[in-house]
């Protein structure tokens, strides 16, 4: 492990978080309901552009640490956009309020919906070559 890249990934990161919380900030003033939007479209946009830049720039899983560009986006910048322990947290909320078949759709929708994100962002860039 090298400075840059511990330089990389913490600038990387925090843009990503930075880019997080502006998104859910907006996403809180448009929005009054009790479904965690703002974490659901983070983690579904985020999960698409990790999945298209991986393909389109060739990055296998033995890359994703050393190359600088993988370490700035997708490691840093993406990864700090997106949100695993938001949406466990949001899903465990919402079942601490009795709002279980809520929480059940949010939590699997989620997964279900980042796959077919993944799976049309690997697509995208696949085309694109």
């Amino acid at each position: 492990m090298r400075g840059s890249d511990l330089m990389l990934a913490s600038l990387g990161g925090g843009i990503g978080s930075l880019a997080r919380w502006l998104v859910g900030l907006g996403v809180g003033r448009c929005y009054g309901g009790t479904f965690p939007l703002a974490t659901f479209l983070l983690n579904i946009s985020g999960t698409f552009l990790i999945a298209f830049f991986a393909v389109f720039l060739d990055f296998g899983w033995t890359e994703r640490f050393g190359h600088p560009f993988n370490t700035f986006v997708l490691t840093g910048v993406l990864a700090g956009y997106t949100t695993f322990s938001a949406m466990a947290l949001d899903t465990t909320k919402l079942i601490q309020r009795q709002k279980a078949s809520l929480a059940l759709m949010y939590l699997f929708g989620t997964i279900a919906l980042a796959f077919v994100a993944a799976f049309l962002g690997s697509a995208l860039a696949s085309r694109m070559l």
